[in-house]
């Protein structure tokens, strides 16, 4: 659970400072917080059989319930921009020492969660988030994800335009 949070806030981080998250996952609202699905079935090793390989070349699990992972080679950082490595960089540093339940309940303090919460107590196991959300800002004050109002825009706006390049080729 750890890596799927601090995954979780990559992505938004980087959404926040270059209008596109790193991952690009789907996320679902849940009781302890926001969970990529994606993510989530690579942790799992629920991938299909090409992702399972390149998978298991860097990770396997450390216990038969899956519920932590072995590293066992150094990471693949080709597949990652400058900025995608910026960001996972600032988020380990800033949040990789905080357990799964400390990421859990600090991943309720944002919008794109608490949007949702209401319905998760009330018994709904899981609710779709959209990205559009991950650009409100938090109710306290946040050093690590707390961008100035007009790099913030410019972001959304990028992002922005990127969803509707995306849907104008999905045509």
């Amino acid at each position: 659970m750890k890596a799927i949070k601090l995954v979780y806030f990559a992505d938004r981080l980087h959404l926040r400072k270059y209008g596109r998250p790193i991952v690009g996952d789907m996320y679902w609202a849940m009781k302890l917080g926001p969970v990529g699905s994606y993510t989530k079935r690579v942790a799992e090793l629920d991938v299909p059989a090409s992702v399972l390989d390149y998978a298991k070349k860097y990770i396997k699990p450390a216990d038969e319930k899956k519920q932590s992972f072995v590293s066992l080679k150094p990471t693949d950082t080709d597949i990652f921009s400058k900025t995608d490595i910026e960001c996972l960089e600032s988020v380990y540093s800033s949040l990789g020492d905080k357990d799964q339940f400390e990421l859990a309940e600090l991943s309720h303090d944002y919008p794109e969660w608490k949007k949702h919460e209401k319905e998760l107590k009330a018994g709904k196991k899981r609710v779709s988030m959209n990205y559009d959300d991950f650009f409100a800002e938090a109710q306290k004050e946040d050093i690590l994800f707390g961008q100035k109002k007009s790099d913030l825009s410019f972001a959304k706006e990028s992002f922005d335009e990127l969803q509707e390049v995306s849907a104008f080729f999905a045509r």
